[in-house]
């Protein structure tokens, strides 16, 4: 996934993992990872998400890149078709990423606000789903 991030020129994710789960952190161009602690011995492995990705649970950002392919949504209605009874925190969150890194973008710039607001991918989104999808296939 981080080489196929390199080749289409967008940043490298960086993978985290607690209680089990693994987190993708999706970083804007220009910004960098933090160093690793000195301390840290080099012989220890980066990570073994990486090595073991078919066997992790899909992101939601994935799954929300996924749902806005077809057609503009509400926040509501992705909320809904991930099968959540209302719109959590961590999907406000998730959106407001995904804006701020332009992946998504408002249909309706003028107004964030508005009940009547949705969003679409734009063509980085489209571009870093691409690249997420051939990631994900064997």
């Amino acid at each position: 996934m981080i080489r196929r991030c390199r080749e289409v020129g967008l940043p490298e994710p960086q993978f985290t993992v607690s209680d089990g789960f693994v987190t993708t952190i999706w970083r804007k161009a220009g910004q960098v990872a933090a160093a690793q602690p000195e301390s840290q011995p080099e012989s220890q492995p980066e990570s073994q998400p990486e090595s073991q990705p078919e066997s992790q649970p899909e992101s939601i950002e994935l799954r929300v890149l996924r749902l806005l392919t077809k057609e503009p949504l509400s926040k509501s209605a992705i909320s809904s078709a991930l099968g959540q009874k209302e719109i959590s925190g961590h999907l406000n969150q998730v959106i407001r990423v995904l804006l701020n890194d332009q992946t998504l973008e408002y249909t309706l710039p003028d107004k964030p606000n508005s009940r009547l607001q949705k969003y679409r991918l734009t063509e980085k989104g489209r571009l870093l789903l691409g690249v997420l999808q051939k990631g994900n296939l064997p």
